[in-house]
């Protein structure tokens, strides 16, 4: 197994094994590359990557903004006397904005297949904006309703676009990283959001709610200017067989010039790979456009890709039967549950949920790659779960009687921050990451928006039953969360791969499979076909 420097810009390629191949003279190696070391350290060294990621990422701003600004809006006292709402009617005004999210994502796959993913990212951000004109706007609760539509459409698919941008874009060794920047972006969202509407809730009139609404403009307004900015996605442009500009993106991506990409073998490794995922799953959906559009919707579901399906549609509906997003959309009223009093304490209680998530995921973003997906999810789940139920028992206890036993009530908070901290390193960051990298090239953007669905799905039921279940029973609503927390744990110790460290094209040694053996068979054959093996035995040889 050895450890190769095959650059002069000190990548490496660690060949793990060489086997031959029934009907084949050429040997097959299995392998990892990078181009450098991960953590903070790849970040720096790829900083062109690492930027593009950066502000494609905005795009989970404007997510975790309607998160965080709309716990605010629905306590306000000019919104509350303007349009009075009940438990159920905050639920529909806030599940709302997923339904249309939900939509929005399904419509962004096609749409990032068809046009691509910065012309995708840019219609997204126009609808976004579209709809967060008639929120500020609002002149009744019907049009306020119908802006979060709109704009959940524009969030939707840009929950979806985001993360698909950017892992197509990133390195092996620094994808984990890159992808985790999403959530950072998501819970900076949440935090500006929650504390934009904190500072402007005693303005007087409609403006108390009509100014943190309109801020919603400034992540979609630059989401929408500079998007074109960003290089092209060197996977898309493989997959529409435009293979030259593809390599100048690639190039550019990972800091080599026109003259040293040729003479790069990790640049043309990659390049590589990514011709023979498209050529394999050309030949498996039967398209001759590298789409298979319709083919590919129903293989997702297929016996050879269903656990990578599973994967994608659970990791999402833990992330938010987690109860994360109630805590988000409905701090205040939760934070009252476990005992604590007064609009200001509330307030301040509940916007630290948001900043303590956004420290969390400051390390996931440095050591993901580094500690691997697995033991973090695990490991947050069990801490996830305890919080929950330790919640659950105090409100049990004492929920009756909260002024006499204040200690017990701030127990209660300093778990719903250890909760949100777990939540913080594992499930947020980590949910964002399994989606993009388990599905091949032709199904990745189909697969990330069922996933990103299946968040959009459970993110609506989680608006909409929430108020109800506390106002019925706050400590069971805890302990539902707190159950979930233990589903994800059993999950992900028994049902999910670790993924840090191995290429997209590669991710199919992880699944045991590129869809059953013959399938194996014809991917070896396309390897050896463009070269593949050739250059990893040429490299193999020439450091002996």
């Amino acid at each position: 197994m050895p450890a190769l420097n095959v650059t002069p810009h000190g990548g490496t390629l660690t060949v793990y094994s060489s086997s031959s191949v029934a009907q084949e003279s050429a040997s097959t190696y299995t392998y990892s590359y990078a181009y450098g070391p991960t953590g903070l350290a790849g970040l720096f060294r790829n900083h062109y990557a690492a930027g593009c990621a950066v502000f494609a990422s905005v795009g989970g701003v404007s997510f975790g903004y309607d998160q965080g600004v709309i716990s605010n809006v629905l306590v306000m006292k000019d919104f509350v006397s303007r349009w009075p709402v009940g438990p159920w009617e905050k639920g529909i005004m806030t599940a709302v904005l997923e339904l249309g999210a939900l939509f929005g994502a399904l419509l962004a796959g096609v749409f990032a297949d068809k046009y691509s993913r910065r012309r995708s990212i840019f219609l997204a951000s126009l609808v976004f904006c579209i709809g967060s004109g008639f929120q500020a706007g609002a002149q009744s609760l019907n049009h306020l309703i119908l802006g979060r539509a709109v704009g959940g459409l524009g969030v939707g698919a840009l929950s979806m676009l985001a993360p698909l941008y950017m892992a197509e874009i990133s390195s092996p060794e620094l994808r984990g990283s890159l992808m985790a920047l999403e959530q950072l972006a998501i819970v900076s969202g949440v935090v500006f959001g929650f504390w934009a509407g904190f500072l402007t809730r005693n303005v007087p009139g409609s403006a108390s709610w009509r100014i943190p609404l309109a801020l919603q403009f400034l992540p979609g307004i630059s989401l929408c200017l500079g998007c074109f900015l960003l290089p092209p996605s060197p996977r898309f442009l493989v997959l529409k067989g435009r293979l030259d500009e593809a390599m100048q993106s690639l190039s550019k991506l990972r800091l080599r010039t026109a003259a040293e990409a040729p003479h790069d073998p990790l640049l043309q490794l990659e390049f590589l790979e990514m011709q023979v995922d498209v050529a394999l799953e050309t030949q498996c959906s039967g398209t001759n456009d590298g789409e298979g559009s319709a083919n590919s919707w129903r293989r997702l579901f297929r016996r050879e890709y269903f656990d990578r399906t599973s994967i994608g549609i659970m990791i999402m509906f833990f992330q938010q039967w987690s109860g994360i997003n109630a805590l988000l959309y409905y701090g205040p009223t939760l934070v009252t549950s476990v005992g604590l009093e007064g609009d200001l304490v509330t307030l301040l209680v509940s916007g630290g949920i948001g900043v303590v998530q956004f420290l969390a995921v400051i390390p996931a973003i440095l050591y993901l790659d580094r500690l691997g997906r697995k033991p973090l999810l695990r490991g947050g789940s069990a801490l996830m779960t305890l919080s929950h139920i330790v919640i659950a028992i105090l409100i049990h206890h004492y929920e009756g009687n909260w002024p006499a036993h204040s200690s017990a009530a701030w127990l209660a908070v300093i778990c719903i921050y250890t909760f949100t901290a777990a939540y913080g390193v594992s499930f947020g960051p980590i949910g964002w990451v399994l989606p993009s990298e388990v599905f091949p090239l032709s199904m990745r953007s189909k697969g990330v928006s069922l996933a990103t669905a299946s968040n959009w799905i459970n993110n609506f039921l989680i608006g909409l039953v929430t108020p109800p279940m506390i106002q019925s029973s706050a400590g069971a609503t805890f302990f539902l969360f707190g159950t979930a927390c233990f589903a994800a744990h059993f999950w992900s110790t028994y049902f999910v791969p670790e993924t840090a460290g191995i290429s997209l094209e590669e991710m199919d040694a992880v699944f045991g499979t590129t869809a059953g053996k013959e399938d194996r068979k014809v991917k070896v054959e396309l390897e050896q076909d463009f070269g593949i093996h050739d250059l990893v035995r040429g490299l193999v040889e020439r450091s002996d």
